[in-house]
């Protein structure tokens, strides 16, 4: 009856005019193009992702970036991460610059419902904030990556809530309820995953199936490989599979499989060595393997099941074709970088298509690929058909290829206001990071629409002996606050004169409490002192991998004090957290500052 029902509704929308398609978005985050069952991956089943393939089209060389902010803003904009003054991955450089307009920012004025369900990490005060570019809805968290992956705190439109279980699982959850809270309108549900990021943190019942499993298809450089990152990588992508497979079912059970459109990829090359097809390269990299993804797209009845596309493409090229495909008008006239890849779509490799190169970038690292060759950072051609592992430059056998790609890479650069790699070589592995300076762009703060400001340790800069948890900022918090000349800086602007509720997410033993703290802005102060212990273990149980090697935090849970109310003025300056009085051995450790306009 059910199935009558929906087919009579159908019958009726072809009457009335057919709504606008969903659009569901699914992206791993730092899974390999080797890492699916899809692509030859003997070790893992993927059997729902796969599907999303079988149904639909599968791009046979699709780009992004090196690493997750660049590829992400590049999604979202159809522009190259560079013009969107996205250059880091931490320390305010993931930002996007504010004249710039999203996809969502489309189809949230089309009249779509729009909600984002993981990782956003292209910003994260307002306007930089993803209810500010276009969203509805979020749940999750703005850094680049996440410390906790059990009973997490997760963010829900600006403010901080528990949550409990295991954190794909868990936003998976809170998509699914979008979904079927939104069945009658059409909606835009982006669900960028949290996994296979590290830490390397998985449910047991996952973990079980692989902890004991023999690595039998290993990395391209194989001493490299560290086998229980392996098995934990893909045990977290069979419970991200899992995860995809219930919101397919979702999709099917409120008959909404054939309206919606379904898209899946990841936002960089593998995290770890580990297999990816032989290719040279992994995250951070700009050679093959750093930055050929998996893209698969379904859409029943209008994508043919089992198309692959030939022509390379990019993640440049996303936002393009989603407004193609759901008749969407794009808002924003700056110009793309991206096609429309809807062509390749209806007839995939028959389709006519003129070549084009694609750039791929990380700090000073250029590499550029064409239909057939890869031009790489140090200036090496490589023939891809011919050697898809790197292993044999061919510019003395192809110097007016090599000739022509390096005149487009130092064209790009130049265009891009990348600095030329004057001694031609680059790095030893292509990676050249920008490192974790924080950026000279303020934090908004006290805007009407966005009341509530976080300022995390990630978006601050410690000064004197004070130090950050790890050598990763984004899921870091400030320790060794010892002495008064240890201060937290952020750099920001208030916008709105008003009294601001200053409070601070913290932790400190019993032996310590009493320090006097100093909040100060341009001539303001805020004094306070902390009077409560909160001394919670470091949490050591949820990795299977320890997580020292990989540059995170051991994370705890931290609890929130009232330090005060400020009244602040307009303007731009150094918001500065300090101790004058410290009685005991250190002051407190600090995740986050959030000021409230009251």
């Amino acid at each position: 009856m059910r199935r009558l029902l929906a087919g009579l509704l159908l019958f009726a929308a072809s009457w009335l005019g057919a709504r606008q398609p969903n659009v569901v978005v699914l992206l791993a985050d730092d899974a390999g193009w080797g890492d699916y069952s899809f692509n030859g991956n003997r070790q893992v089943s993927t059997s729902h992702i796969d599907a999303i393939a079988k149904a639909g089209a599968n791009f046979d060389r699709f780009f992004v970036q090196p690493v997750c902010s660049p590829t992400r803003s590049e999604f979202l904009t159809g522009r190259y991460h560079r013009r969107l003054g996205v250059y880091g991955v931490s320390t305010g450089q993931e930002r996007m610059n504010l004249d710039e307009k999203t996809f969502a920012d489309s189809f949230k004025a089309a009249g779509y419902v729009t909600g984002i369900f993981g990782k956003w990490h292209n910003g994260s005060q307002w306007p930089y904030h993803p209810l500010a570019r276009g969203f509805d809805t979020f749940w999750g968290y703005t850094s680049g990556h996440w410390g906790e992956y059990f009973d997490a705190p997760l963010e829900h439109n600006g403010v901080m809530k528990p949550s409990k279980g295991y954190i794909v699982d868990v936003l998976t959850d809170k998509a699914l309820q979008f979904i079927e809270r939104n069945q009658a309108k059409p909606f835009l549900c982006y669900v960028p995953f949290t996994t296979p990021h590290s830490p390397f943190s998985v449910p047991p019942e996952d973990w079980k199936r692989f902890k004991d499993m023999p690595v039998t298809q290993s990395a391209t450089v194989a001493k490299d490989e560290e086998p229980d990152a392996t098995r934990c990588v893909l045990a977290m992508l069979e419970n991200q599979d899992r995860n995809v497979g219930r919101i397919l079912r979702k999709l099917q059970e409120l008959n909404l499989e054939d309206d919606t459109i379904v898209a899946y990829f990841s936002d960089n090359g593998p995290n770890t060595a580990r297999w990816n097809g032989g290719m040279k390269g992994k995250k951070g990299m700009t050679d093959e393997g750093g930055v050929r993804s998996p893209l698969f797209i379904r859409w029943p009845g209008k994508i043919a099941a089992g198309t692959q596309v030939k022509p390379i493409a990019g993640v440049i090229d996303l936002a393009p074709t989603l407004h193609a495909l759901a008749g969407v008008k794009r808002v924003g006239d700056k110009r793309l970088d991206g096609r429309d890849l809807s062509p390749l779509l209806h007839k995939g490799s028959d389709a006519d298509w003129a070549p084009r190169h694609l750039f791929q970038t990380w700090g000073n690292s250029v590499s550029v690929r064409t239909q057939t060759h890869r031009l790489d950072h140090a200036g090496n051609l490589f023939d891809l058909t011919a050697d898809p592992g790197q292993t044999t430059p061919i510019q003395a056998k192809q110097p007016e290829l090599a000739k022509e790609l390096s005149a487009e890479v130092a064209a790009w650069r130049k265009e891009m206001g990348i600095a030329a790699n004057v001694s031609g070589k680059g790095k030893a592995k292509g990676a050249t990071g920008p490192g974790n300076a924080v950026d000279p762009r303020p934090l908004g703060v006290g805007y009407r629409e966005f009341p509530m400001t976080m300022l995390p340790a990630r978006d601050g800069e410690p000064r004197g002996e004070m130090r950050r948890s790890a050598k990763a900022p984004n899921s870091s918090y400030f320790v060794h606050w010892t002495k008064p000349t240890d201060t937290a800086v952020w750099n920001v602007e208030v916008v709105n004169a008003g009294t601001y509720v200053v409070t601070l997410d913290y932790a400190c033993p019993p032996a310590d409490v009493g320090s006097t703290l100093e909040l100060s802005f341009e001539g303001t102060l805020l004094k306070g002192k902390v009077t409560e212990a909160w001394n919670p273990p470091l949490i050591t149980d949820q990795d299977v991998v320890p997580r020292d090697g990989h540059g995170e935090s051991l994370m705890k849970t931290f609890r929130s004090m009232t330090l005060g109310e400020i009244r602040l003025e307009p303007g731009k300056g150094e918001l500065r957290l300090r101790a004058t009085d410290i009685p005991g051995r250190t002051v407190m450790e600090l995740r986050r500052v959030t000021l409230t306009l009251k």
